[in-house]
């Protein structure tokens, strides 16, 4: 069954998408959707591209829960920088992938820095696609001839790319790295965010104390419900200079609330107003200051000067093993394996073996690092000899 680019914008038209798409082992998906203007993304395309056919799915027309079964199925799902359609999907599906494979994240195991799916294309197939504009109204009605051109080109080659990214893989006998770091990435968590943390976002926030603080972390957490609830940004809800404000005049009527900085009748209308001064007196009521993030511990001084020359070695390494430095190992995984936090990345699987071990032997004085001559840094048995 081969289906073109043409909108599928029927229950008919999409129930055989479905049916083509149960027994594919691998299918391409990508979305298209806004959340500029709403707290949630709002979907307004869903591309699918299998073996034989490719569909542009008009969530608008039809009901896009049906394609849960199809997510739930043990066909690979493919998709290129995967992070924010995993959660337009979740959300408007209620599920996600069982099976995720990432073509950016497995890119930057062969040689490439987390590219854009343009070159990658151009990189992998030698294919050239059009940016097109960025700026496109896509859930407006009907979709052109060049916006449905350009969603296609965004599936259209994917599967080529999983292919070439497979064998390169497991010619490189790094498959089961990739794989295990797609799978960090489809399990991670996202989606609605804890309205008692928001403050966390007002930077400013963190330069209060006492009950202006307080007050701050209860609107904050107002606004972040309020949002979600009415699906408007947080910003549309009240700006971070009228949060900061609340908290320090602290007001108790809507008057008062009206000379606030920052805020304006469109912000205040109908329950708003009330829901923002009841807000100040849960944070006046409260007793306790908001819980601070956990301080990282810091590193021990004798090991400071440690974390610039392994960094040096993992950058030179990433060059030489062809893998992405921000997935080999970060500075910020090198303090953490030298903080011996349990959760460090480079003390489990394929990183420990390649980067944590002798990180570990070096820093033991088991091992040490020197120039070989031609600039370059060798990782080597320590000779205990010094010299005359």
């Amino acid at each position: 069954m081969t289906v073109t680019h043409d909108l599928v914008d029927t229950a008919k038209g999409f129930d055989l998408v479905i049916e083509a798409l149960r027994d594919a082992p691998a299918y391409a998906v990508d979305t298209e959707f806004h959340r500029e203007r709403t707290y949630y993304p709002k979907l307004a395309l869903v591309q699918i591209a299998w073996r034989d056919g490719l569909a542009l799915i008009d969530p608008i027309a039809v009901d896009i829960g049906p394609l849960a079964q199809i997510l739930d199925g043990p066909g690979v799902a493919v998709l290129h920088a995967s992070d924010q359609d995993l959660e337009v999907l979740d959300l408007a599906c209620g599920t996600i992938p069982s099976r995720l494979f990432d073509t950016q994240i497995a890119a930057g195991f062969v040689g490439m820095s987390m590219p854009s799916l343009s070159s990658l294309y151009e990189r992998v197939l030698g294919i050239r696609v059009g940016k097109g504009d960025r700026l496109t109204d896509w859930l407006a009605r009907p979709l052109n001839d060049a916006q449905l051109r350009y969603a296609a080109g965004d599936v259209e080659h994917l599967l080529a790319v999983y292919d070439h990214e497979v064998a390169d893989l497991e010619a490189r006998g790094r498959l089961s790295w990739a794989l295990d770091e797609c799978e960090d990435a489809r399990r991670r968590e996202r989606g609605a965010r804890n309205p008692d943390e928001a403050w966390r976002r007002v930077k400013e926030i963190r330069q209060l104390r006492g009950p202006a603080r307080r007050v701050a972390q209860s609107v904050a957490a107002w606004r972040e419900r309020r949002a979600a609830e009415i699906d408007q940004p947080v910003r549309f809800v009240l700006p971070d200079l009228a949060i900061v404000g609340i908290a320090q005049r602290q007001p108790k009527s809507p008057p008062e609330l009206r000379k606030i900085r920052g805020l304006d009748d469109r912000h205040l209308r109908g329950e708003a107003a009330e829901g923002v001064l009841a807000a100040v007196r849960d944070g006046l009521a409260r007793t306790s200051e908001p819980t601070e993030e956990p301080e990282i511990k810091e590193l021990d001084r004798d090991l400071r000067p440690a974390v610039a020359l392994v960094s040096a070695w993992v950058s030179q390494l990433s060059r030489d093993l062809e893998i992405d430095t921000t997935l080999l190992g970060t500075r910020g995984d090198i303090e953490a394996l030298l903080r011996r936090e349990p959760s460090a990345r480079l003390s489990t699987g394929w990183r420990a073996e390649l980067v944590g071990e002798p990180i570990r032997r070096l820093v033991d004085g088991e091992a040490a690092l020197a120039f070989d001559g031609g600039g370059e840094l060798v990782l080597e048995a320590r000779s205990h000899t010094s010299l005359p």
